[in-house]
């Protein structure tokens, strides 16, 4: 989950996307990552619907060729996103700033392997820019929960796209910035029913709809579809709410 916007310095080095509290901070959560029920209890919950719905919106051709569809996870994280692309056939590699997380998906994938069906899945601990920098390219570019924790959320849409092949897709998740995501998400996750550290998120810097659809234009892709992701307890269901947490699927031509 750590890859941000522009700097002149720290790890990801000159020209780099890294923000380096956003480092610190899932970089500190990395070593309880994997538990259901520790401070990433909430993405554990919504993972499923959240890579099933990219799934079932990408055109059927994708999966028919000889080769596994390439999927790039950029802030991966520990792998949660990762590991479940791969096991629904994308040839994945998952990128994220923070080491402490790259080593926690790595260490995990180890101690429980992929089933054999599954596709590739390797990690890298990296940048958007270096990634664009090599020329890499892939099919489907996911960032989920990522661009609500970058300073530039103009520039980092352009690189989503710069990562994307010709006719490939991209695919984001966020919170919208409304009054329901400030009292839901913000205070009552983090400060009243616990379920997030206090600081996970900066309500300032969620996006609208509308405004993540105005970035992605700007940047040369399609919007498919957005659909909202509401919690009916015990469970995440897709909807048409979008007023706190949102996905959306975009193509680039």
């Amino acid at each position: 989950m750590s890859i941000s916007s522009p700097s002149s310095s720290g790890p990801g080095g000159p020209a780099s996307s890294v923000v380096d509290d956003e480092i610190s901070q899932f970089g500190n959560l990395a070593r309880n990552w994997w538990d259901p029920k520790g401070p990433m209890a909430p993405l554990h919950a919504m993972n499923p619907l959240r890579t099933s719905w990219i799934v079932r919106r990408l055109p059927a051709s994708l999966f028919q060729g000889t080769d596994r569809p390439t999927l790039l996870d950029i802030g991966c994280g520990a792998g949660l996103a990762s590991e479940r692309f791969a096991t629904l056939g994308f040839s994945t590699l998952g990128v994220d700033a923070s080491r402490d997380g790259i080593q926690a998906a790595r260490d995990h994938m180890n101690l429980h392997p992929l089933p054999p069906q599954a596709a590739p899945l390797s990690y890298l601990c990296g940048t958007a820019e270096s990634l664009l920098e090599e020329g890499r390219q892939f099919d489907v570019v996911s960032a989920l929960e990522v661009i609500e924790h970058v300073r530039d959320p103009h520039m980092f849409m352009s690189l989503l796209a710069g990562l994307a092949k010709p006719g490939g897709h991209v695919t984001v998740s966020t919170m919208d910035r409304s009054l329901r995501s400030f009292l839901v998400a913000k205070l009552g996750a983090e400060y009243v029913m616990r379920l997030l550290p206090v600081g996970t998120h900066d309500w300032k810097k969620f996006i609208r709809p509308t405004e993540l659809d105005d970035m992605a234009r700007q940047a040369g892709l399609r919007l498919l579809d957005l659909k909202g992701l509401s919690y009916h307890p015990p469970h995440w269901r897709e909807s048409h709410d979008t007023s706190i947490n949102y996905i959306a699927l975009f193509q680039k031509p």
